[in-house]
């Protein structure tokens, strides 16, 4: 059940992130997500049984899912140290972390292939634990991930109020308790695989609970976390539009009434063509053609009611104000990888 619930809730991460593939330039985190999601679906015992039937029965897509763990891991971490740190301190290319990965995966795969089986099981861990090679298949994932994750979780706390959105400073919040429990998990796990190295079954079992709880937080603050962003821009996205659509509408007919009379100050010469560009850049454009034309001809001013000021001041606020107008491009680029 532990299984299902973890790979549902990173299979929800998956499905918030998709919606702005084609915007986002960074697809670190969606990679990653994918990735993370296909190693714990492999292990659910619904699944397990019938892919490795196919693959000889030998266990191998224990391997294969804990790779894809590790890797996953890898590559999210990555994608959010480089979002959550001030420009230049992370390289885009990390060879001593592409190196340390390809060591984990080797030493997974020598030692899964020293541990004696008999057949395919979905409980990999409780039935061969008692081997040292399945004690050392176990820790070299599990002290791998719990490396990267205390460094990310550590990197979340330390830059989160760097932030120049409220809403990245509650993601990397989030991710941050996330990655305190993904610590928690792998201590629990260490010490499971130690007390089923001992024969102390009974301890082992009284620890399970914790674990399950441990992996359920980890994996819930996590995704929460990874979701908040994606999700918030597209809410304000969508704020945006409203706002712009009520703009436009507002001050194409200033714009009508003012410009009529001095159509020299017009860029576009008709109401048509200036509809079929981005309402932004179609606010922006009236705007400064209405400025123009009351400069040119102050008098045109007098037309103007109440209400038309309140637009003008309105359409000027939210083109010179908007926070996220004024975030720096760099960091911009940074927190849109997640």
């Amino acid at each position: 059940m532990i299984q299902i619930v973890a790979a549902v809730l990173i299979w929800l991460l998956v499905v918030c992130l998709l919606p702005g593939i084609r915007k986002r330039r960074d697809h670190s985190v969606l990679t990653a997500a994918i990735t993370i999601s296909v190693a714990l679906t492999l292990n659910i015992d619904q699944v397990y049984p019938g892919i490795d039937a196919y693959l000889g029965g030998r266990n191998f897509v224990d391997l294969l899912a804990n790779i894809s763990m590790v890797v996953g891991i890898y590559f999210l971490s990555r994608a959010i140290i480089r979002a959550a740190t001030p420009d230049g301190r992370v390289e885009k290319r990390d060879g001593a972390g592409m190196v340390l990965l390809a060591v984990v995966i080797m030493g997974l795969a020598a030692s899964f292939s020293a541990i004696v089986t008999q057949g395919s099981s979905t409980r990999f861990m409780v039935d061969y634990g008692d081997q040292w090679s399945a004690a050392f298949y176990s820790s070299i994932q599990f002290v791998y991930i719990g490396y990267v994750v205390s460094v990310t979780g550590v990197t979340c706390f330390r830059f989160r109020g760097d932030m120049l959105k409220p809403y990245f400073r509650t993601a990397f919040t989030f991710i941050g308790v996330g990655c305190s429990f993904a610590v928690l998990l792998v201590l629990l796990v260490l010490v499971m695989d130690v007390l089923h190295l001992q024969g102390r079954l009974d301890a082992m079992r009284a620890v399970s609970p914790i674990y399950d709880a441990a992996i359920v937080s980890a994996m819930t603050f996590l995704c929460v976390g990874l979701a908040i962003p994606p999700v918030a821009r597209r809410v304000l996205r969508h704020r945006e539009s409203v706002t712009e659509q009520e703009l436009v509408s507002g001050l194409t007919k200033i714009w009508e009434k003012t410009t009529k009379k001095r159509q020299d100050v017009r860029l576009v010469r008709d109401t048509e063509t200036i509809n079929q560009q981005d309402r932004a850049q179609r606010l922006h454009r009236m705007l400064v053609e209405v400025q123009d034309a009351l400069l040119v001809e102050p008098s045109l001013g007098s037309s103007l009611d109440i209400h038309d000021l309140n637009v003008l001041n309105a359409a000027e606020n939210y083109l010179a104000g908007p926070f996220v107008r004024r975030v720096p491009v760099r960091r911009r680029k940074r927190e849109q990888a997640i």
